[in-house]
């Protein structure tokens, strides 16, 4: 009986979360409609351990660099505006 709960429990936190909502809302709710507050957490750390388990790895922002070149492709540099000049 108590595998059934966890699988409904399991089934609605990921399909709600998919949803985008809040896991201490979805706590709360299971616990209000009468479900174990030990159960519920167990579930809600499984599926987080699920979901972390499919992100993607990231890796390090690539670092986007702008350059204006002239007609022959040599760089033209620009002078900073006295306000970037100051404030960066």
């Amino acid at each position: 009986m108590e595998d059934t709960h966890r699988k409904q429990i399991k089934e609605y936190l990921r399909k709600n979360i998919a949803k985008g909502y809040p896991q201490d809302t979805l706590k709360f709710a299971l616990i209000n409609q009468g479900y174990s507050r030990i159960i519920v957490e167990a579930c809600l750390e499984e599926i987080n351990q699920e979901f972390a388990k499919d992100a993607p790895i990231l890796k390090e922002k690539p670092e986007i660099r702008y350059e204006i070149v002239d007609e022959n492709d040599n760089p033209i540099e620009i002078k900073k505006s006295w306000w970037k000049r100051i404030f960066d």
